[in-house]
């Protein structure tokens, strides 16, 4: 996979979690709770596995300047990691963001 083919998977997903293991078979703990986040408030995210795809792991890291995996975007921003999305989850402000609020 490219890094132009990562990008327009960005662009035309509102929401993607680059995670370890796919959509309904997550492969660690993070992406765990980020999927049952996101099949909580956002069924319709595109999950894409970073398991197994030769080169996509720095790719993504160079596209987002984040180390760790899970990496959430929404509406072509990188929101940020498992701990950010988290607490972002629990202070209200995914939702939010998610809908489209603003503060």
């Amino acid at each position: 996979m490219t890094e132009s083919e990562i990008i327009q998977i960005i662009k035309d997903n509102p929401v993607v979690l680059f995670g370890k293991g796919e959509k309904g078979a997550p492969r660690c703990g993070f992406t765990a709770n980020m999927q049952n986040i996101f099949d909580e408030l956002y069924p319709e995210y595109v999950a894409v596995n970073v398991l197994g795809i030769e080169g996509i792991r720095d790719i993504i890291k160079n596209i987002s300047d984040w180390p760790t995996f899970p990496q959430i975007f929404i509406n072509e921003n990188f929101i940020g990691g498992g701990d950010i999305v988290t607490e972002m989850y629990e202070e209200g402000e995914l939702q939010k963001l998610l809908i489209g609020e603003e503060e």
